[in-house]
């Protein structure tokens, strides 16, 4: 059961106050001072309102909805639509976190006109303040590149990236012989010089994570990556 007074979760939507809203500055001097940043998924207004009582500092409103909230076995199948309804919901609940609207699959490989107009969208449409790519392949960066100079924040992602789970075979660790070790954290640093502002590594070894966070000038968050990252996300 919740502690939380039911008026707070169903109670409609609430002013936003903008000095509260946390920002790119508000993570880097985090990452600077060595302070944990925690992250959290969310789908939905009342996980919304959970996230922003709690003081998250970014909420990802993830593509994992479409395992999570819609059954389907893979994040294949959602699409940007079904995404931005999440969106939408979600920047109505949480005034404090930076919201960070995941870019589903098909909708930005194509070209960078194609994944810049899809950020835009998920910005003006779907209410977030920055973006999530997965992958670092050389089109993936040319795409995270180019919504930076669109204006747009970008979120990278390596390691484990679901939506390229029909080239690795399964939802598995990756980063596991030397090779792939490497290859996470040039992939980390290929995105950081990108312009991305955040990395997320997911399922790799302690380790490797331990070693893309000490290359990296941007902060680093772990799913299932061990304690080295500067922050979890959790979802």
């Amino acid at each position: 059961m919740s502690n939380v007074p039911e008026n707070t979760v169903y109670g409609g939507p609430k002013p936003q106050n903008p000095n509260q809203r946390v920002t790119l500055t508000n993570l880097r001097q985090k990452h600077k001072k060595g302070e944990p940043i925690t992250v959290v998924t969310a789908y939905d207004y009342p996980s919304a309102v959970h996230l922003d009582t709690a003081g998250i500092d970014v909420c990802i409103v993830g593509d994992s909805a479409s395992m999570v909230v819609h059954g389907h076995d893979t994040t294949l199948p959602i699409s940007l639509d079904e995404m931005l309804v999440h969106c939408r919901a979600v920047a109505r609940g949480a005034k404090r976190p930076l919201l960070v609207g995941d870019l589903p699959f098909g909708t930005y490989e194509s070209s960078t006109s194609q994944a810049v107009d899809t950020a835009v969208r998920v910005l003006k449409e779907g209410g977030m303040d920055a973006i999530k790519l997965e992958g670092a392949s050389p089109s993936r960066i040319i795409a995270a590149r180019a919504i930076v100079e669109a204006g747009i924040a970008v979120m990278g992602h390596v390691g484990l990236t679901p939506q390229a789970i029909s080239v690795l075979g399964g939802f598995g660790p990756q980063g596991k012989n030397v090779s792939s070790a490497v290859k996470v954290v040039e992939t980390a640093l290929a995105l950081q010089e990108a312009g991305c502002f955040l990395v997320v590594l997911e399922c790799v070894p302690p380790p490797v994570a331990a070693a893309a966070t000490s290359a990296l000038r941007i902060p680093t968050i772990g799913i299932g990556a061990g304690p080295y990252c500067s922050g979890q996300l959790n979802f």
